[in-house]
């Protein structure tokens, strides 16, 4: 297989970690909506500099609910292709695209069946992005980079590689025996980190317009 399709490959396998980012925004945007928090994670607490720990941003609406929808996304591209080794995913089979399921048998998150084993999966992909997300928040709110209102603050590194990196890191430290912690995988994922930033510009700007997202970026 050549590097493009080890790369599409990557992608198409951590999705659901990729997403989780804007499952998240949807909860914690539109949950609120129905009467039900938001729940920020830090409770509101201010740290030693007088910055929030996380901010309003981060809430356990998002996290929950975005993780818990990056399972079932898992779900869904665990049937959209063949329980066999690799299925096509194009019709000129020039890109090939492998079960996600695919050495999962023995491994901790294999539970439920194909159906339950996915959803864990994909939860747990969704939880590391989120965590990763975290991660990146703290770290802009101890530079002094705040959210304002729905504005959150400008900061393009931090949105998008802490998130890219824990979700790769987790995958490849606790997803064992399955395909997601191949070592073929490794070197996509060093390129799709350099992209990570580029490919989460393009789905903000199309959350933008659509009304998901108040600022573009």
């Amino acid at each position: 297989m050549d590097f493009l399709s080890l790369c599409l490959l990557t992608l198409w396998l951590y999705l659901p970690g990729f997403l989780a980012n804007t499952f998240a925004m949807m909860w914690g945007k539109w949950l609120p909506k129905t009467g039900y928090g938001p729940w920020p994670i830090d409770g509101g607490r201010v740290m030693a500099d007088g910055n929030r720990m996380l901010g309003d941003g981060k809430t356990w609406n998002g996290l929950i609910g975005g993780s818990l929808t990056s399972g079932l996304l898992c779900m869904l591209l665990a049937s959209l292709v063949s329980t066999g080794d690799m299925a096509t995913a194009f019709d000129d089979g020039a890109t090939v695209f492998a079960h996600p399921l695919i050495g999962s048998e023995e491994a901790w998150f294999s539970v439920g069946g194909a159906s339950g084993t996915a959803f864990v999966l994909g939860t747990f992909l969704g939880f590391a992005c989120l965590i990763g997300d975290s991660t990146g928040s703290f770290v802009k709110r101890r530079r002094g980079l705040k959210r304002e209102g729905e504005i959150s603050s400008k900061a393009p590194l931090l949105d998008t590689l802490p998130f890219a990196i824990m979700v790769f890191l987790w995958g490849q430290l606790f997803l064992g025996p399955s395909i997601l912690a191949a070592e073929e995988l490794r070197l996509p994922m060093v390129a799709l980190v350099v992209i990570t930033p580029v490919l989460h510009r393009t789905f903000n700007l199309i959350g933008y317009k659509i009304g998901w997202k108040d600022v573009p970026y």
